[in-house]
């Protein structure tokens, strides 16, 4: 018998768990071909044209006839998404959410009352033309503060000049939004001088009590930018002395993404992230969630779980306005999944986001922030970002995020500007890649999702505490800003 998992009792598939063959049989149905892990399997009969479901919802529609035992994929199942759509306001019952958890971490408790998990000075170039430079300056940098700081980090990108508009506003508004955030207890922002995105514009959207952690160089009125900029870390290096103090889960902002995910991932990873999320939201912490177009199927869940009719229009707006993106550039809101999703076993969009929507949990949706803003309430924030790892981790960062917990059915080597946890969906790849993988979710197969949430949730406090992850150790620290506009 192959071992598969029917989500809910009224799915028409299941997904395999193991790689199984023809003549295998599951719940009493026969495979008629070999299936792969994390594929899925026809538990009976579906007509053409009819709805096929797992995770209790329709992931597409038949292509054609399937019989029972038959393997379900691109060739058999069909997307029905479509464009834009029309939502009614009617709230879900209140969720009950898990009590409030005891467990803590060691943060950096700042003056304005957030909380750190790390204690960094952060580079950031205001353009591309000096993106090389903040890096040196962050590595000479590290190289002589040592150990009396986290870490000095430049996080290069290629924008901030040739753009226009509301793409120039939102390169600025990112940078704008990391210069803030807790983890860098100081940030220097250097410009070329002759950009966009001038560095009196980008400080006019920092808040007045952050500046005095900010320091600024304009490269092309330094006699030695490099040796300037050292200085000026080094000024806001004696000014960022803080200890490590015991907080609660309360205090912890978190960040939810999936990338590379498999057939397995909303099975283990991303529900196991959900359980963790609603302890969160149950200790008055904050969740962030994002990746819209990565919504599209499932975000009924999620609007019927809005705290009031704004945050619903907010949201419907917000998905929409998505789709129509997608539309406007001539591109199907369906062309999702990747040709590594599909390798792994996901075969359309809705399949895709029923699995991803899991990582938010199953809190009240509070708020709903542009990209570039910074979450301000606790309580479950969807952030607007597109799917994309690099971006959308990067606009987590920036929301206020002080640690992310990213599930993966693939790998990647990514690692983004906060700690960043990677969960392997698998315990194949756990074992594979355990320079990459911090955190095995295939455990939820063999203990249970409770007590692998209690493990999950220790690994994120070790991790808020200092410990580092695979990315940091690896040296993986990146960001990447959202480019919509046109380039001059």
């Amino acid at each position: 018998m192959a071992k598969a998992v029917q989500v809910d009792t009224g799915d028409s598939v299941a997904t395999l768990i193991e790689d199984a063959r023809a003549g295998d049989t599951v719940d009493g149905v026969t495979l008629t071909a070999d299936i792969p892990r994390g594929h899925k399997v026809a538990l009976r009969a579906i007509r053409a044209g009819e709805p096929v479901t797992k995770f209790g919802f329709p992931i597409g529609v038949a292509r054609k006839a399937i019989v029972p035992g038959e393997h379900v994929h691109s060739g058999n199942l069909a997307t029905g998404l479509g464009g834009t759509l029309d939502y009614r306001y009617e709230l879900a019952p209140a969720a009950v959410l898990p009590h409030a958890s005891l467990a803590s971490f060691q943060g950096y408790v700042r003056a304005d009352g957030r909380v750190g998990t790390r204690n960094e000075i952060w580079v950031l170039p205001t353009v591309g033309c000096v993106a090389r430079t903040a890096e040196r300056i962050a590595q000479a940098s590290a190289r002589a503060l040592g150990s009396q700081i986290d870490g000095v980090h430049a996080f290069a990108h290629p924008h901030g000049c040739s753009q226009l508009g509301h793409d120039l506003d939102g390169t600025r508004s990112i940078l704008a939004s990391l210069a803030c955030h807790p983890n860098a207890s100081g940030v220097l922002i250097i410009g070329l001088g002759c950009e966009e995105n001038q560095i009196a514009a980008l400080i006019a959207e920092v808040p007045e009590w952050r500046r005095p952690a900010i320091r600024t160089l304009i490269a092309q009125a330094s006699a030695d930018e490099v040796e300037e900029g050292c200085a000026l870390v080094a000024e806001l290096a004696e000014q960022a002395t803080c200890e490590r103090t015991t907080v609660g889960l309360e205090r912890l902002v978190l960040g939810v993404k999936c990338g590379g995910s498999d057939g397995l991932s909303g099975l283990t990873a991303n529900p196991l992230v959900g359980r963790v999320s609603d302890r969160v939201n149950a200790a008055g912490g904050r969740v962030i969630a994002t990746e819209i177009p990565e919504l599209f199927g499932a975000e009924r869940m999620l609007m019927r779980r809005a705290a009031d009719q704004h945050v619903f229009d907010r949201l419907v707006e917000l998905v929409n306005g998505f789709k129509q993106y997608f539309i406007d550039h001539g591109e199907p809101v369906s062309d999702n999944p990747s040709p590594g999703n599909v390798a792994g076993g996901i075969t359309t969009l809705e399949e895709k986001s029923l699995g991803a929507v899991q990582k938010a949990g199953h809190a009240q949706v509070a708020d709903v922030i542009s990209y570039g803003a910074q979450a301000a309430r606790d309580g479950l924030t969807i952030l607007e970002a597109p799917g994309n790892d690099a971006v959308s981790s990067t606009a987590l960062a920036a929301a206020g995020a002080t640690a992310i917990l990213f599930t993966t059915g693939r790998g990647t080597p990514m690692g983004f500007p906060v700690p960043t946890v990677k969960i392997a969906s698998n315990s194949d790849l756990a074992r594979r890649k355990p320079g990459w993988i911090d955190f095995d979710a295939g455990a939820v197969l063999d203990v249970g999702m409770d007590a692998t949430a209690d493990a999950l949730v220790a690994r994120l406090c070790a991790i808020s505490s200092g410990a580092a992850t695979a990315a940091e150790r690896n040296g993986e620290r990146e960001i990447a800003i959202w480019k919509r506009g046109v380039t001059l």
